[in-house]
């Protein structure tokens, strides 16, 4: 077997089963999305705007405990397992200091829902969702140092098996809290929100019970002593996972402004990006499972002081990542019509979402490139000059863009370009500008590193 061939082997044992987790995570969107949607359009909206706005806090915050994973890949790399726990250790701190202002964010969302001019139906509906999240919030960023964890350590299927336990749980709880029953009454969207507190705490949970019992963490000493934060831990920890939680929360505020602003334009154009924005994220999951796959071979080959396997591997999980993606995107194009009838019954809100199918379709190539890249980098502990690439491009190009261009502020432009489509080309702009700008600095990297 050829090294390429066994390179490819190597990434895709990795991220099968990352790809199965991560559906299964999205599945619980895609499932939010087709039980609000078949409920009403005002709480198919309402989930959408309210889920955007925890997804935004969620993922900024879970972007700094991010940090772990290429710190105790180089250490298992280098075969030094016993400092690992104690980066485990400082990790479950920062995940304590990051869920306070999280809280205090989803608890008081008044502000948010503000700016986004929310219609007053959808303002209720999305503060009772908004609420609930807010105390699954700690178990969600606890799961992450513990998914963290595992990918370093190339066990993913320890993640894998618990996210699709949670999916198992996901359809009966929804259909339970939204339509009521057995004493509880019916809540709606708002439902969604408290089936996934739930579960969140289950995979805190039992995570939790897997690292104290399970004989194969014992090397790693996580439980062995007790220690308060440490400056010497948690500022290197900071210092990699700020950027890391800043690019995050770049990525995620193109969507959820664009969520936002979309919102202005009315309940059914919202509802009909929403299933857009919904698809073009089951997508991401094929790009993001190899790029932590790749991430977690890099980060190793750098323990082990392999600089030239760990510029080959980065390259080729790149190059794998974006042919997968365009097939993506082809069938993403192709199925159109049957996936949309799939998602939701209303005419008014499928004829909204098909002529954004194009731009989905279109930037599944940019995509995986930008994240697959944006991780491999990160496996070099390299994380600033990256958060400044996707800073320009998603939100000074993907966002301003999509506001000029969505708004209509260009008499000249053509018709088709205003409206939801506007900012959706805008983002596939930016996304292919970050890509080609992280692709010429990864080479720079990887020649002098």
């Amino acid at each position: 077997m050829s090294s390429a061939l066994q390179d490819l082997r190597r990434i895709i044992t990795l991220a099968a089963p990352v790809l199965v987790g991560q559906l299964a995570v999205v599945a619980f969107g895609v499932i939010d999305t087709i039980m609000a949607g078949r409920s009403s359009a005002a709480d198919l909206a309402a989930v959408g705007l309210g889920g955007s706005i925890y997804v935004t806090v969620y993922i900024s915050l879970m972007g700094v405990l991010q940090a772990l994973a290429p710190i105790a890949g180089q250490l298992y790399g280098a075969g030094r397992t016993a400092e690992i726990g104690v980066e485990v250790r400082q990790a479950a701190w920062l995940g304590v200091a990051l869920a306070v202002p999280g809280m205090l964010l989803l608890l008081f969302p008044e502000p948010l829902l503000a700016f986004a001019k929310a219609p007053p139906e959808l303002v209720d509906k999305a503060s009772r969702y908004l609420h609930i999240v807010a105390f699954g919030l700690p178990a969600a960023l606890a799961f992450r140092v513990y998914m963290a964890l595992n990918n370093a350590l190339s066990r993913p299927i320890m993640v894998t098996m618990l996210q699709i336990g949670g999916l198992i749980l996901k359809v009966p709880l929804n259909a339970w809290f939204i339509h009521g029953g057995f004493g509880i009454a019916a809540m709606g969207g708002p439902g969604c929100a408290l089936a996934s507190t739930i579960i969140s705490w289950l995979w805190c949970g039992v995570g939790l019970c897997i690292l104290r019992f399970d004989r194969t963490y014992l090397p790693l000493e996580i439980f062995t002593r007790w220690e308060w934060p440490r400056r010497d831990r948690i500022v290197p920890m900071l210092r990699l996972g700020v950027p890391m939680g800043l690019t995050y929360l770049i990525e995620i505020t193109s969507f959820t402004l664009m969520s936002i602003f979309i919102t202005r334009l009315g309940t059914e154009v919202l509802a009909g990006h929403q299933i857009i924005a919904n698809l073009g994220a089951v997508a991401y999951m094929m790009p993001l499972s190899l790029s932590i796959a790749t991430s977690t071979l890099v980060a190793q080959h750098l323990g082990a002081r392999d600089r030239a396997g760990a510029r080959r591997l980065g390259w080729r999980g790149i190059r794998f990542g974006a042919a997968l993606a365009l097939v993506t995107g082809a069938a993403l194009w192709l199925l159109r019509e049957p996936v949309l009838n799939a998602y939701v019954k209303d005419p008014a809100v499928v004829a909204k979402a098909l002529p954004l199918m194009l731009f989905v379709a279109f930037y599944q190539a940019f995509d995986a490139i930008q994240v697959m890249t944006g991780f491999v980098l990160r496996a070099y502990k390299i994380a600033l000059i990256p958060t400044l690439i996707y800073a320009a491009s998603l939100w000074g190009v993907g966002l301003g863009g999509g506001y000029v261009l969505g708004f209509g502020l260009l008499d000249w432009m053509p018709a088709f370009t205003r409206g939801a489509a506007g900012f959706w080309l805008a983002n596939s702009v930016s996304l292919a500008i970050a890509g080609g700008l992280l692709v010429g600095y990864f080479r720079k990297v990887s020649r002098t590193a």
